[in-house]
């Protein structure tokens, strides 16, 4: 199978996601969340991160590109991403006794440019527990 040029290996991508999960987690510690859980996934969806902010409990999904020429990678959660991160959230919120509390879907999106600092923006309420955007 041909790999498109400039396109990362499946491998290569893993890398990448998971060092994006990590400067999240770094940069939500530093804006005052507390991280709670990681990688939390159910048959029908997974979350990147849990989290509380000034208690509200954030279920975040982190998105990562090496560039923006195509968009941002926040521009990557649709409707039916969200959906499967909120199917993880309910089940951990279920676990957790997380329902009684007030919940946000908030998407960090982070651009691993070569040669350049990662770049992370953080979208408070990116989406509702419907699925439907809250941002873009």
């Amino acid at each position: 199978m041909a790999r498109v040029s400039g396109a990362a290996a499946p491998g290569e991508r893993r890398e990448a996601g998971r060092r994006a999960e990590a400067l999240a987690a770094d940069f939500l510690v530093r804006a005052g969340y507390e991280i709670l859980d990681r990688n939390h996934a159910v048959r029908r969806g997974e979350v990147d991160l849990v989290a509380r902010e000034k208690g509200v409990l954030c279920f975040v999904e982190v998105r990562s590109r090496t560039s923006r020429a195509q968009g941002g990678p926040e521009e990557t959660v649709g409707r039916g991403k969200a959906r499967r991160v909120i199917a993880a959230a309910t089940d951990w919120a279920v676990r957790n006794g997380g329902l009684a509390q007030d919940i946000r879907f908030d998407v960090v999106a982070v651009t691993l440019a070569e040669g350049a600092e990662p770049e992370l923006v953080l979208f408070r309420g990116a989406f509702d527990a419907d699925g439907k955007p809250g941002i873009w």
